[in-house]
């Protein structure tokens, strides 16, 4: 029997989140509740880019048109340089080879990106705003129950959490499927869900600054970061800036490996950080790069934290996205279209008309079984091309012993290497693996 009402409850107002309830919004049966721990649902964070695999999703749900006014560059389909490549760890500075894409990477401010989605959640979404998830409890008969921070409560049929790399929905989730693995006699299962509780540090921290173009360009008018995506890499350590704004702002991340992955990170993740230390991290780097640390005023240290492979990214009627479920080293700029892509498929799972209260975790078995292995794939594929950016890679660590020609020829080859890792984002969609969900689930109520 088909139930025609839905209470879906999404905690977290990122760009996952916000681009699922702007997906199931379109669905009048589905209402979607937002509960989101900051006090506003407001648009913050730094640069974000979005490649053409993510972009054709955010395209099919008509947000092409608003985010194409705030991107510096309008989307194409043509063969573009995406990227600038030099090895910068030396006085003078290597160009050495050309990111190209069949498509283009397209650059935002957070704030812009996650303004659009805001601008089209229906007045039928409901938002609350500083309420903080503390667990749920659910049963098989009933709704699953919510308990915040603050001491209230609420109740949903369904509950995504796409609460971020912190997220307390993972922590019920995984809890909740060692105590069942337990009582099945699965070990095994138990460990690797509850180690999959807490993030992990990925020995790298990153120092992030938003630098007014003109500041920048005051200081080298001609600066190629102004008009020109580049990355500047190092041993152990690499910058990657880009024009966001329209321009009217310069995009820095420079990333530092200062640990061992795995180890415990003591301190906040997130900081603000001293002019100097991020000065003295790439001191002896090439005149492009200080002249990049003299235009930065404000800077924020982050220590990059992942989410393990997790055993499942459901259970019952809950389930996670985003950077809940499988937060990545953010080496091939995806962390976002990962988690659009999350949203794309559970909502196509979800507004299926088969789809109702009793067979929500039919759907995200479905889900679980079509995104957990693609996740954790282009995981991997984003540490690999961390591990080459910063030349820790087999033959990385003796590039300084070659002569000027065959450190070009290695470095050509390692551009070779990283675009060969990178190219799913640009050369393949997601419909593919959007049918493969959606017959998989029509197999299974077959079944049923």
């Amino acid at each position: 029997m088909f139930i025609s009402h839905k209470v879906f409850l999404n905690s977290g107002g990122g760009i996952g989140g916000l681009t699922l309830a702007v997906a199931l919004a379109k669905h009048h049966d589905i209402d979607v509740v937002i509960y989101e721990a900051a006090k506003r649902l407001t648009e913050i964070g730094a640069g974000v880019g979005l490649w053409p695999r993510a972009w054709k999703i955010l395209k099919a749900l008509g947000l092409d048109g608003d985010l194409a006014a705030a991107s510096l560059d309008p989307p194409t389909e043509d063969l573009v340089t995406a990227f600038q490549y030099r090895k910068s760890d030396r006085p003078n500075g290597l160009h050495f080879y050309d990111l190209h894409t069949q498509g283009n990477l397209l650059k935002f401010h957070r704030a812009d990106f996650q303004g659009v989605l805001l601008k089209h959640l229906p007045p039928s979404s409901h938002t609350h705003c500083s309420k903080r998830l503390e667990s749920y409890s659910q049963s098989i008969a009933g709704p699953v129950e919510l308990k915040f921070q603050d001491g209230s409560t609420a109740t949903c049929d369904l509950l995504i959490g796409a609460d971020g790399v912190k997220s307390a929905v993972r922590g019920s989730l995984l809890r909740e499927l060692a105590n069942q693995a337990v009582m099945e006699g699965k070990p095994d299962v138990a460990q690797e869900a509850l180690a999959g509780i807490d993030p992990v540090w990925s020995g790298m921290v990153a120092y992030r600054a938003l630098i007014p173009a003109e500041r920048l360009r005051a200081l080298s008018p001609s600066h190629r970061a102004l008009t020109e995506p580049t990355q500047y890499l190092g041993k152990n350590a690499y910058i990657i800036v880009y024009p966001i704004s329209q321009g009217n702002i310069i995009n820095l991340a420079a990333f530092n490996v200062s640990g061992t992955e795995g180890a415990r990170f003591d301190g906040p993740w997130v900081k603000e950080a001293t002019k100097e230390a991020f000065q003295t991290a790439f001191a002896n780097w090439e005149d492009d790069v200080q002249i990049l640390l003299q235009a930065v005023d404000k800077v924020s240290h982050w220590a990059v934290h992942t989410v393990r492979h997790l055993p499942a990214l459901n259970f019952g009627r809950v389930a996670i996205l985003g950077d809940a479920s499988h937060s990545m080293e953010p080496h091939q700029g995806s962390g976002a279209g990962q988690a659009i892509e999350d949203a794309a498929i559970l909502a196509a799972l979800l507004s299926h008309p088969q789809t109702t209260r009793d067979s929500i975790p039919l759907a995200l078995d479905v889900y679980d079984q079509i995104r957990r292995p693609y996740s954790i794939k282009i995981s991997q594929s984003s540490r690999l091309n961390g591990r080459y950016f910063t030349f820790q890679y087999d033959g990385g660590e003796d590039l300084e012993h070659c002569t000027d020609e065959e450190l070009k020829a290695r470095l050509v080859d390692l551009g070779l290497a990283f675009t060969d890792n990178w190219k799913w984002a640009w050369s393949t969609t997601v419909d593919g693996m959007l049918a493969e969900a959606v017959q998989t689930l029509n197999d299974r109520y077959d079944n049923v």
